[in-house]
């Protein structure tokens, strides 16, 4: 019986998502893209090559005074990045994740 209950948690722990993200890091995505939209997503893919992880669109639109920066790309961007989205929609994303 012990032996099936040790079975049973390595199976169940290995088909669980990781938790490797951490509210630290929600939140550090997040004021990145605070300071520049697209730059949290970025953050969130891991860094690595600029123009397959950063989100091309939100970067390079956030440098429109008014619409990316201060404004409504860096609120969504920010939004974006503490949910651990990485995409480069320019619209809200109905639901959770």
């Amino acid at each position: 019986m012990k032996r099936w209950m040790m079975v049973t948690a390595l199976v169940v722990g290995a088909a669980l998502p990781a938790g490797a993200r951490t509210l630290g890091d929600a939140r550090r995505a997040a004021w990145l893209s605070v300071a520049h939209p697209g730059l949290g997503e970025y953050y969130n893919a891991g860094w690595g090559d600029f123009f397959e992880n950063c989100p091309q669109k939100k970067f390079w639109l956030g440098l429109i005074p008014l619409y990316g920066w201060p404004g409504y790309l860096q609120v969504l961007s920010a939004i974006d990045a503490y949910h651990g989205r990485t995409s480069d929609n320019l619209r809200p994303v109905n639901g959770r994740r």
